[in-house]
């Protein structure tokens, strides 16, 4: 019996990627509801985990071992990521604002989104002084402060036990460093209050002997650079400044029109806002029923109950509620790899509860590291001769990696007759076509990608660019375009909101490159698919293939590697950090760039064949060869180490066959990596190359002379 998938019926939205929500990822990767597109947004790729935070101030762990890979997690939960940071949410409309999108629509929402540390009301906080979170960037300060020499003086705002650990963590790692340093906490009560006796002495014996200063009762008048006045008139010498104090939940919490409880979103005992539909868990919740402290430890309960509660709103199964545990183990880092462990009153300390701490941490950690991998369905017992090698040994790639290679390309429409018209001009090789229409000379080409990425938006914007790079890569100016859709199956609902992120994007990007979207088709598949054919008009003779001259040299606009790098995020191996920088590279547009190279003899974009592949196709054209630097050829940042694992673009097959004559192995795999939104390949007079490179890079497109064309023809590497 031939299946098809089954149809999305309902929107999940996760706001936030905290604690919670990472392990309900998880678990819903392992079982997903059908029928459910799920959504997650986070400010970037990754998720801080803030129980070893302390130990990477200390310099116990690399920066790294903090994350969460959020990009990574929700392939594993066929989940969308949108990178962004959430602005409003609207209860009534069912749509979350994130800037630079159109609004995201959900039927059932959580917000997992922790709290911040910023004290806007405390003179000269903001501007001289770090929150200790959001944890992101106060560890990347964190991290540059203490790559610094000479003394050093750092503060910490807030006795409580957070900044007790992060101060002593301080301590201990300028310690490390060698440099003398005045470390100092302030309270503006009593430190440690919430902490009993025993556990607070031994907390204050760990600060005293890191040598802290620790001033209590000690009220702050204000912040200035590289020091804080305390309302007695002390002033206190500190270069660097934090606060663990004074957390308070996010401004557009407020303006959401949920129940709040001292601006957190109070929920009842199955974690439901005062909208239903809307859950929230971690700390940026108020559980009305059974009130707790702002503490990490009850995500890992309240994960599973979010789980059941979330289906059962989207309509499979029953909700239960949440109880939270009456009491919790508190691990508290002592600065070195010694800690202090309380519970019910009592208390240990020493290297062994630091052992301790640290096995419940990368226990906790290790459950996203270690994610199962995508495997292929397994075939029939019985299949047709050859079907095992069609299918591969791996998923296909979207993209261009899906695209038909140039082998076959090249015998299907190797015996097409010549245009019989006067009004088209033959451009063999070339991706356009070029027209005449009253005289006016309109080129005409038309592109579409199979998805890679399950954000429509994010994906029209790359399949946008993409389309338009075969117009700019003629020099022609983008004129009108049409867009062509096919969406998975499902609800008319769905249909709407999916087809209004898709054309609102569509012509946001064809209207900055002075385009209009003017119609299209759409219709339903087993899978998102989106292409648009585009016209474009030339003001002066179009840059073809076949103009380049031997001593031309080679520019190229954008790095290499998104057909390795999409394959290995298909896949669950490439690290969010790394998608997300290849997300901005075929996002770009590369219109500006097209307009500083139009003195160019040759150009083309460099797509679904390679660079060695589009190369190739110009040197033909042109009766040339060429001979490319390797070491000069940007590649995007994690497409070499997972070249070196071994990661292939399916499409790479094909494309090495185009010029077998070139070497193999290390970076020069990725001249036949297939490229999505790729850069363009310009052939430009020699004496021009180094100036139109300065301008592009002044434009912030990361281009590069790669090598020149030559009289023998064939390709060669150098270097």
């Amino acid at each position: 019996m031939h299946t098809h998938p089954l149809p999305l019926t309902r929107d999940l939205v996760l706001i936030g990627g905290g604690h919670t929500h990472a392990l309900l990822l998880r678990k819903w990767g392992m079982n997903p509801l059908p029928g459910t597109r799920v959504t997650v947004i986070n400010p970037g790729p990754t998720a801080p985990y803030s129980g070893m935070l302390p130990g990477f101030v200390a310099g116990h762990y690399e920066r790294w071992e903090l994350d969460i890979d959020l990009v990574r997690l929700a392939r594993f939960a066929g989940a969308r990521v949108i990178l962004g940071a959430v602005e409003a949410i609207d209860p009534d409309g069912r749509q979350i604002i994130v800037p630079g999108r159109p609004p995201v629509a959900f039927d059932v929402a959580s917000v997992n989104v922790g709290i911040t540390s910023d004290m806007p009301d405390l003179p000269g906080f903001s501007e001289y002084a770090v929150p200790a979170k959001p944890l992101g960037p106060f560890a990347a300060q964190w991290a540059e402060y203490l790559t610094g020499t000479g003394p050093a003086s750092v503060a910490v705002i807030g006795g409580g036990v957070a900044g007790a650990e992060l101060v002593m963590a301080m301590a201990h790692a300028l310690r490390n460093k060698g440099r003398n340093a005045q470390v100092t906490l302030i309270d503006s009560a009593t430190a440690l209050a919430a902490t009993v006796p025993k556990a607070a002495a031994t907390i204050r014996q760990a600060m005293n002997g890191l040598g802290i200063e620790l001033l209590e009762h000690g009220a702050i008048k204000q912040i200035s650079a590289g020091q804080i006045e305390l309302a007695n008139g002390r002033q206190i010498d500190a270069d660097f400044i934090t606060g663990a104090a004074g957390a308070r939940p996010y401004d557009w919490i407020a303006d959401s029109h949920l129940d709040l409880h001292q601006g957190y979103i109070r929920v009842n005992g199955f974690l439901q806002s005062s909208a239903p539909e809307i859950f929230a868990v971690g700390d940026c919740a108020h559980l009305s029923e059974d009130p707790r402290p702002k503490a990490g430890v009850y995500a890992v309960r309240e994960a599973p109950v979010l789980f059941d509660n979330l289906r059962a709103a989207l309509g499979a199964g029953r909700m239960r509620r949440y109880k939270p545990q009456k009491d919790y183990l508190k691990l508290i880092s002592l600065g070195g790899k010694s800690a202090l462990a309380e519970r019910f009153g009592t208390s240990f300390s020493g290297p062994s509860m630091w052992l301790w701490k640290n096995h419940i941490d990368q226990k906790f950690m290790n459950r996203f590291r270690d994610l199962p991998q995508m495997q292929i369905p397994a075939l029939p017992r019985l299949h047709t001769a050859g079907m095992r090698e069609a299918v591969g040994e791996k998923p296909m790639c979207g993209g261009c990696g899906a695209k038909v290679g140039r082998g076959a390309l090249q015998t299907a429409l190797r015996d097409q007759p010549l245009p019989d018209r006067s009004d088209i001009t033959p451009l063999p090789g070339d991706d356009a076509a070029l027209l005449t229409t009253g005289g006016a000379r309109q080129v005409l080409t038309s592109d579409h990608l199979r998805s890679f990425t399950n954000d429509p938006v994010l994906m029209t914007r790359i399949a946008a660019v993409h389309a338009l790079g075969d117009i700019w890569a003629m020099g022609a100016q983008p004129q009108a375009a049409t867009a062509t859709l096919i969406l998975p199956r499902m609800t008319a609902e769905l249909q709407q909101r999916t087809m209004a992120e898709i054309m609102a994007t569509a012509s946001e990007v064809m209207r900055q490159a002075r385009a209009e979207i003017v119609g299209g088709h759409s219709s339903m598949g087993d899978e998102m698919t989106i292409g648009f054919t585009l016209t474009g008009l030339c003001d002066a003779d179009p840059i073809t293939l076949s103009g380049a001259r031997p001593g031309d040299a080679l520019i190229l606009t954008k790095p290499l590697g998104s057909g390795v790098l999409m394959a290995a995020e298909m896949a669950g191996q490439a690290e969010g950090a790394w998608v997300a920088a290849a997300y901005a590279h075929m996002t770009q547009p590369q219109g500006d760039a097209s307009r500083l190279l139009h003195t160019a003899h040759a150009m083309t974009d460099v797509t679904g064949f390679g660079l060695a592949g589009h190369l190739q196709g110009l040197c033909e054209a042109s009766g040339c060869g060429a001979t490319l630097d390797l070491g000069a050829i940007p590649v995007m940042q994690g497409a070499l180490e997972l070249n070196e694992q071994g990661v292939r673009s399916t499409l790479y097959p094909d494309n090495r066959a185009i010029t077998p004559e070139l070497p193999g192995g290390g970076k020069a795999d990725l001249l036949f990596d297939p490229q999505t939104a790729g850069g363009l390949l310009a052939a430009i007079p020699a004496d021009q190359a180094e100036a139109l490179c300065k301008a592009l890079r002044t434009a912030n497109y990361p281009a590069a002379v790669i090598g020149r064309l030559t009289e023998l023809p064939g390709l060669r590497l150098h270097g």
